[in-house]
């Protein structure tokens, strides 16, 4: 017990003494971070002191630098609005620029408008001008027609008169012929009769001449007016087909490909198209060669798809030629029933569609014989609207005239009597029927419209131009008509000129009067018209003049 308490004492006092060092310790540990705290504090201040120092240094130069910047800044701003200027300039000189080439082509849209009111207002001034001039003719005409009735009235008032005289003469003629030839009154009023009937009939048969040379003037007159008016609203373009079609090659190393070998694709080739494929050193083509326009088409077709394909052989060639024949068949219809649509038609036959658009592939002297049906008709049907005549009848025949050309070649016969059958067959009218026939006389007009027609069908055919023949054909033409001239007597030379259309003829002025130069030049006409055929007129012009010629010394 006692050693405990002992212990505990002991304790006790160790733990006093280590009290006592330990807060000795710990006050001179706090008067260490007492300094230390000084000298921090001191430190905190100075570093202040150089951080406020610093920190207006960095200020200033931090404003120096926006002072710099912001000028630069400035700078750039009006260099950006000098180019900016610029820029806008440009493009007010260009939008300025575009609007004056605006304006100029306004202007000149303006004048060509203005010159084009000013050629229709004189189109309209000539044509008020011409109506003006055909009121003048129809005053001048009812003043005809009432000066005729005027003669006419004077001539029944000198009938009356004459029968007045007649019927005293005839009492006493009567009385007079019983006296002397013992006749019986109904005797005597049969001679009367006779005599005054014969007297009507001369007075008749003059008036009649009259009126009938009248009506011949003015009905060829209004005749020619029709045909110039017709011609002169109609002025197609009449494209022309020749005996060859050229192929362009992309490489001349096609040729062998084409030709295969031993020439076995072109001769596969030309069995299946019915043309001549001609093959020789001219570079980067083929020439196709058929009297057929149908045949060159499809052939030429054949030959651009087989080139553009690549595969060249006997199978391929056969099955594209076949394909092309189907293809072309549809194409004619649609172009046939296309052409019936242009002119108007939509009742006609569509069997007939494929026998008009073969027509586009027909030619005749070189004229499209599809374009030339189309000038017919709408020349046909001018001159029918012209006359008074049924207009659409007249178009119809004249679309309808050639159809027989498309099947002409393969059936044989005249155009004209196949393309009647094929007509009744599709159930065209009557007047069509007779067009048909009756432009190339194979039987007579039975309607008007079918002599438009055969008129329009010749106008189309004889126009200068339209058709083309063989220059050989040509030249023996012009050298028959020279020969036919120079065989008349006192012809001295002769000229066949404008391509066979006028003949000029110089005559001795010294054997011939003016008179029989007149003869002469109708007796050449006459034999002209017999012995030569020729499309259109030819103007024959017979030249007599006297020359005096003496020289001053």
């Amino acid at each position: 017990m006692v050693e405990i308490v002992v212990g505990i004492s002991a304790l006790a006092v160790g733990t006093a003494a280590g009290f006592a060092t330990c807060r000795a310790t710990i006050g001179k540990n706090l008067k260490e971070k007492e300094l230390e705290a000084e000298k921090i504090i001191k430190n905190k201040e100075e570093i202040e002191r150089e951080a406020k120092k610093k920190a207006e240094e960095i200020i200033k130069e931090f404003e120096n630098e926006a002072k710099r910047k912001a000028q630069e800044i400035i700078r750039e701003a009006e260099s950006l609005k000098q180019q900016q200027e610029i820029i806008i300039e440009k493009e007010i000189l260009k939008r300025k620029q575009e609007l004056e080439k605006e304006l100029k082509s306004e202007r000149e849209e303006l004048q060509n408008l203005e010159k084009t009111l000013m050629n229709r207002e004189a189109q309209l001034e000539k044509r008020l001008a011409r109506l003006e001039h055909k009121e003048e003719e129809l005053d001048k005409k009812w003043d005809e027609i009432k000066s005729l009735e005027e003669e006419i009235r004077s001539i029944q008032k000198e009938i009356e008169e004459k029968e007045a005289k007649l019927k005293a003469a005839e009492e006493q003629y009567m009385l007079e012929l019983q006296r002397i030839a013992s006749m019986t009154k109904e005797e005597a009023r049969e001679e009367l009769l006779r005599k005054v009937e014969e007297e009507a009939k001369l007075e008749a048969a003059k008036l009649m001449k009259e009126i009938e040379d009248e009506a011949r003037k003015e009905a060829e007159k209004e005749a020619k007016w029709n045909l110039v008016t017709a011609i002169q609203r109609l002025a197609p373009e009449i494209t022309t087909s020749h005996t060859i079609s050229v192929v362009d090659l992309p490489s001349n190393d096609l040729k062998g490909r084409i030709i295969g070998r031993e020439g076995r694709n072109i001769r596969a080739f030309e069995m299946e198209t019915g043309v001549d494929l001609i093959i020789d050193d001219t570079p980067d083509i083929v020439t196709i060669s058929s009297f057929d326009p149908l045949r060159r088409e499809i052939a030429k077709r054949s030959l651009e798809r087989l080139i553009a394909d690549g595969r060249i052989h006997p199978g391929r060639i056969e099955e594209i030629v076949t394909k092309v024949k189907d293809e072309m068949e549809s194409h004619i219809r649609k172009l046939g029933e296309e052409t019936c649509l242009e002119l108007g038609f939509t009742d006609v036959h569509p069997e007939l569609f494929y026998y008009i658009g073969k027509l586009y592939y027909r030619t005749s002297y070189t004229q499209n014989v599809l374009l030339h049906t189309k000038e017919v008709a709408y020349l046909a049907g001018m001159m029918a609207s012209e006359l008074g005549l049924d207009e659409k009848a007249a178009k119809r025949g004249g679309l309808m005239h050639d159809v027989g050309k498309s099947i002409s070649h393969e059936v044989g016969g005249s155009h004209s009597k196949v393309g009647a059958e094929l007509a009744k067959r599709y159930g065209e009218p009557d007047v069509v029927i007779n067009a048909i026939l009756y432009h190339h006389n194979d039987e007579p007009a039975r309607y008007p419209e079918a002599v438009l027609v055969a008129a329009a069908d010749a106008l189309s055919a004889a126009r200068p131009g339209a058709r083309r023949e063989a220059l050989q054909s040509y030249i023996n033409r012009l050298e028959k008509i020279e020969a036919i001239v120079n065989s008349f007597e006192n012809v001295e030379k002769s000229f066949a000129i404008q391509a066979g259309r006028e003949v000029r003829i110089i005559v001795n002025a010294e054997k011939l009067t003016d008179e029989e130069a007149y003869m002469l030049t109708k007796d050449i006409a006459k034999r002209i018209e017999k012995e030569v055929e020729f499309p259109g007129q030819i103007k024959i012009t017979t030249i007599r003049e006297s020359r005096f010629i003496e020289v001053a010394k």
